[in-house]
């Protein structure tokens, strides 16, 4: 019912082939090739490789999914250049725009990494903030941790206590931006692929368990009524 292309660099897919092809034109045979294909998710994209035509697709082919997980790292751009990403913060708010003005209801999810070394409080913030400028729903917020021998391990590092705290203040901003988006969806409809215990995940990335004391089958694409939440699921019915 459905397949999610992942990989560690999705974005930079065919550039290694004989004959070149980019991400969204994979994207564009799949979709072509598989009439029946229910739902098509893409995982963790790269800003800097994310092409126009990508962009169109979200916004003209339903069957790919409106859930994007961004490798941000972080929200701003010193930090950003001395992580060596391909990105600055503009590049990252410029594209969530785009994506939000061809499809209305695609959420992104992001990872950010807390306490980098050289990062000051301003630049904490600018991370921070970002989280709003790019509408992030789904965080996953790493503390730094240096490897050994690594270009990073070398730079003057930020006091654990502080990367904790920085951490603690990120997740927390996580966990109200879910909760917001959980409360604004109670009322809707949406179409929910299921797994175990009557689980299972909307087209943009909702986690929904099922209640009622019918039988769930596994791997069917349900339509459900959204009538409450948890702090880490909606509430549905069918």
């Amino acid at each position: 019912k459905e397949i999610v292309l992942t990989g560690v660099d999705l974005t930079s897919y065919g550039t290694d082939l004989e004959k070149k092809i980019s991400l969204s034109k994979l994207v564009k045979i799949i979709l072509n090739k598989l009439p029946q294909l229910n739902r098509l998710r893409l995982s963790s994209l790269d800003i800097a490789e994310i092409d126009d035509e990508l962009i169109n697709l979200y916004g003209s082919e339903k069957r790919l999914l409106p859930h994007i997980h961004l490798s941000l790292q972080a929200g701003d751009n010193m930090i950003l250049k001395r992580m060596k990403r391909r990105h600055q913060r503009e590049h990252a708010i410029d594209f969530c725009s785009k994506l939000k003005s061809v499809r209305s209801e695609v959420i992104f999810g992001a990872d950010l990494i807390a306490g980098f070394p050289t990062e000051t409080e301003e630049m904490f913030h600018n991370t921070l903030k970002i989280i709003d400028e790019c509408d992030l729903t789904l965080l996953h917020v790493f503390p730094f941790s240096p490897m050994q021998k690594t270009p990073a391990s070398k730079m003057p590092q930020v006091p654990r206590n502080i990367i904790k705290e920085r951490a603690k203040i990120l997740r927390e901003k996580g966990q109200l931006k879910i909760k917001n988006k959980f409360k604004d969806t109670v009322g809707q409809k949406l179409n929910v692929l299921t797994e175990k215990d009557s689980f299972g995940y909307s087209e943009n990335y909702l986690k929904v368990k099922i209640t009622g004391n019918q039988k769930i089958e596994e791997g069917q694409i349900i339509p459900v009524y959204i009538t409450g939440y948890s702090p880490s699921y909606l509430k549905a019915t069918i």
